[in-house]
């Protein structure tokens, strides 16, 4: 039985900012990180190739990267050599097969973004918002093979701010994530750690996101059309097309309860009062935007230099 984290070897596997405080915690308390498992690198802006940020972190730290486009295909050898005594893993990006979960003794833990079983998959921020959650948190799991349905060590709720965005949510969870690591570590490592299973008859799903997830459905309320935008900021964001071109949305308030023309419709476009649309069951003002080729600014701040007919339906 492993006694003293000093000597337990933590394969940490992680790839997005999300997993970053896990990691810096995990070092910074002592404990012996022998190598950061992380996705590949990426073709990103000016198809410049960029490194994860786990791998950035790791690289600094003075810790061995792998990096393996299918994990499950090419790594089990390269994680056997590492002989980790627990894999920990935050937003790895890849499923991992059960040859690999097999190969530490202690286990594989996740650090999940949601109370599971509710919410398992890959956007469970993003879904929170979206489904206008007051209420999120983090879970600390022994991954298993089906996707999120191992058992639970530890949870911690979180609220979810009236107007947070899934960006803002995001960043505050990553921390809420790592104290919860902290805490359930010891007791993993000691054996004194209690799993409970998860009822799989309550538990949901999400997905991964799309780009084409973010455009905006006029038809929907006013409430729904809030979460949307505030659950797709700030990826894949929410988007329409104004003029045939795209038309980024980055936050909308409610206008009135007025309901006088087809979902869609523009009923007020003016640098006094910016861009007001028609939706289910009221209407939305547009509050920040962000034209194509174009910054952020507000949607009144975008009418002093542009036109939108009254009348005109955003697709």
């Amino acid at each position: 039985m492993i006694k003293r984290k000093m000597t337990s070897r933590i394969l940490f596997a992680g790839t997005p900012d999300f997993a970053l405080p896990s990691l810096e915690a995990l070092v910074d308390n002592g404990y012996q990180v022998v190598g950061v498992l992380t996705q590949p690198d990426r073709v990103g802006a000016k198809n410049k190739l960029t490194p994860p940020p786990t791998k950035v972190m790791a690289e600094r730290l003075g810790i061995p990267v792998l990096q393996f486009a299918k994990v499950r295909q090419e790594g089990v050898e390269a994680i056997r050599a590492l002989a980790p005594d627990v894999i920990v893993t935050a937003a790895y990006g890849q499923i991992i097969s059960q040859e690999i979960i097999d190969i530490p003794p202690l286990g594989v833990i996740n650090v999940h973004g949601s109370l599971l079983p509710a919410l398992r998959g890959a956007s469970p921020i993003q879904q929170a918002v979206l489904d206008g959650l007051t209420t999120t948190g983090v879970t600390i799991m022994r991954t298993a093979l089906a996707v999120d349905s191992g058992d639970v060590i530890l949870q911690k709720e979180i609220p979810i701010g009236k107007d947070e965005t899934a960006g803002e949510l995001f960043d505050r969870m990553a921390v809420l994530g790592a104290y919860a690591l902290l805490e359930a570590l010891p007791s993993i490592l000691d054996g004194t750690a209690v799993y409970t299973p998860q009822d799989h008859s309550k538990a949901t799903f999400c997905r991964m996101l799309q780009k084409n997830d973010g455009r905006i459905d006029w038809q929907r309320t006013v409430a729904e059309i809030g979460n949307h935008v505030r659950g797709m900021n700030p990826w894949p964001s929410a988007f329409c097309e104004v003029n045939g071109k795209l038309f980024k949305v980055w936050r909308v308030a409610k206008y009135d309860d007025k309901v006088c023309a087809p979902c869609g419709s523009v009923t007020i476009a003016a640098a006094k009062e910016g861009i007001v649309v028609q939706v289910a069951d009221g209407r939305v003002s547009l509050e920040e935007v962000q034209p194509e080729g174009g910054r952020r600014m507000s949607g009144k701040e975008y009418m002093v230099g542009h036109s939108i007919a009254i009348g005109e339906v955003l697709k």
